[in-house]
């Protein structure tokens, strides 16, 4: 297993890369997280550690992320509201963390701890709540939504200070409720907060959580980093996700809304052997062909490369005419936590896109015990 030992400068491009190419098409822009990772660098060291090297009993861990829609353009996060979102948590909790897991990978998602451990030495897990982006909350949660005695608690802070878009919400219930009011601060702050959330066990995370999710990252970026072509990069992605090309082509018909928080909306891609129909919730839900058969499906891999440089290109960054290149892998080879294996955290997906999901993952519902 590839395992990274200590984050350094010289990775930040495959980290990048890798948590874009694993965000599916959610998970933020690269630019912003190269920025955020450069900037956590001048700052201080990050400290990087595995999991082992935390006691069962080692403290409290919390989740690091942001929360929003990659294409919202009123975005107004700064790097003193990602300390101030941890503050406001350790001021509820009543503990200083022992250290910080992102909630998922994605351009800028994968990176999302770094300024906070430079800035307070607090080291960042080589952990994720899940390894992939993912839309919802609830499919972020480890599964603390089958635990009947949890208390989400769950800070927000973005917008630009002085104006009405100014949020920093602090909540505590349920998860589901806490996620969504969450989510609301997002609409409010001009479409992104940056999220400190639902301290937890090192013996939890290491049961529920996407353990070695940062190493995947790197992994992965590395593949695409060290491809000579365009070609070669995506191919050599391909191989270390075990998946495949689906195929290459012109994106038509592209449709957006930036919708309660999210980007929703949906493409084809127009190949000299046929159309591919792909829909996407940030992240990418669905490939069908032009007979209307599924090809794959959430949350199985689903990643688009610009064709002429081999670089992941994410749902938001795509337009009319674009060449792409679509590859998808299996679920069973990338890092998932415990929320992404419960049917009713997929029901929704059904709801906001009117597509079928649930048919095509029954052989991951329940797959793994919570």
């Amino acid at each position: 297993m590839f395992i990274v030992e200590k984050l350094t400068k010289d990775l930040i491009d495959p980290l990048v890369i890798g948590g874009c190419i694993l965000g599916g098409g959610g998970g933020g822009s690269m630019k912003s997280g190269r920025e955020f990772a450069e900037l956590a660098f001048e700052l201080g060291t990050p400290t990087f550690i595995q999991l082992d090297e935390l006691k069962d009993d080692g403290g409290v861990i919390i989740t690091v992320s942001g929360v929003g829609a990659p294409a919202a353009k009123e975005q107004y996060v700064r790097p003193t509201d990602y300390l101030k979102a941890i503050e406001l948590l350790e001021t509820t909790v009543g503990v200083k963390p022992s250290a910080y897991i992102v909630n998922e990978n994605g351009g800028a998602a994968t990176v999302n701890g770094l300024l906070q451990s430079a800035i307070t030495g607090i080291p960042i897990l080589d952990a994720a709540c899940n390894g992939r982006a993912h839309p919802t909350g609830i499919m972020g949660s480890m599964g603390l939504t089958e635990l009947e005695d949890y208390e989400s608690i769950q800070v927000g802070v973005g917008g630009k200070k002085g104006t009405p878009a100014r949020v920093e919400m602090v909540v505590k219930g349920n998860i589901q409720s806490c996620s969504k009011m969450i989510r609301q601060a997002a609409v409010q702050a001009g479409g992104l907060v940056t999220v400190a959330r639902n301290p937890v066990s090192a013996a939890y995370i290491k049961s529920n959580g996407a353990i070695n999710a940062i190493s995947h990252a790197v992994e992965v970026g590395l593949a695409n980093v060290n491809g000579t072509t365009p070609q070669d990069k995506i191919e050599r992605v391909v191989s270390v996700l075990g998946g495949k090309i689906i195929n290459e082509g012109k994106v038509k018909s592209f449709e957006l809304e930036t919708k309660d928080g999210f980007d929703v909306g949906r493409f084809t891609l127009k190949s000299l052997s046929g159309n591919y129909d792909l829909t996407f919730w940030n992240e990418y839900m669905s490939v069908d062909n032009n007979k209307g058969e599924r090809v794959t499906t959430f949350p199985d891999m689903i990643m688009t490369f610009s064709a002429s440089t081999g670089l992941p290109v994410t749902s938001s960054e795509l337009a009319e005419g674009d060449h792409i290149v679509v590859i998808t892998a299996p679920y069973q080879n990338l890092r998932l936590g415990s929320g992404m294996f419960s049917a009713k955290n997929y029901e929704v997906i059904e709801e906001v896109l009117n597509i079928k999901i649930l048919p095509y993952i029954e052989s991951l519902v329940g797959a793994r015990s919570l």
